[in-house]
């Protein structure tokens, strides 16, 4: 077993649950928030790739976020700056892009993902990472590092599905 196979394993089913969770969800539902201080499964899915693209890109491998260098800040109708992360006033008045932009930039996030997290071996996973200034300049190894995004991508993962069931019943199991 290679050292990233559970890493990428638990990515993996959490993404399969979450585009099951959302498959057949109109706009409307995507949006939709269950009051007014709680987000919507769009942001809540825009966060899981946001928080993807920022870990693997800018804060594990020091390069510009997709969010920036591919313009999904944009698509998103957000600022060009490193908000944006499902936090502020800013919440109650967002508008969601497209599902399809949504589905688009939760793609490019994974992929990055998928090329960067299979080759690392287990002496990699045990090199020292102080997130960028950014952050709160925390040292983690690599390895607790890509522990905490399957945290929050699961955690984020089951509030989707949760939300899917509140406003349309079950199905993201299938």
């Amino acid at each position: 077993m290679a050292a990233t196979d559970s890493i990428m394993y638990s990515l993996e089913r959490n993404w399969e649950m979450v585009e099951a969770a959302i498959s057949d969800l109109d706009y409307e539902t995507l949006a939709r928030q269950p009051n007014a201080h709680s987000n919507s499964i769009a942001w809540i899915f825009g966060h899981i790739s946001r928080v993807t693209d920022m870990f693997i890109m800018h804060r594990l491998q020091s390069k510009p976020e997709l969010w920036f260098a591919d313009g999904w800040c944009e698509k998103y109708g957000m600022a060009d700056n490193v908000e944006g992360l499902g936090r502020g006033a800013d919440l109650a008045t967002w508008k969601p892009p497209a599902k399809e932009v949504q589905i688009a930039y939760f793609e490019a996030a994974k992929a990055i993902t998928r090329e960067y997290v299979p080759p690392l071996s287990s002496e990699d996973l045990e090199k020292r990472v102080v997130f960028p200034p950014t952050a709160l300049r925390q040292e983690h190894t690599l390895g607790t590092a890509l522990g905490q995004l399957v945290l929050e991508s699961v955690a984020h993962g089951g509030q989707i599905a949760y939300l899917r069931g509140y406003h349309r019943g079950t199905g993201w199991y299938r």
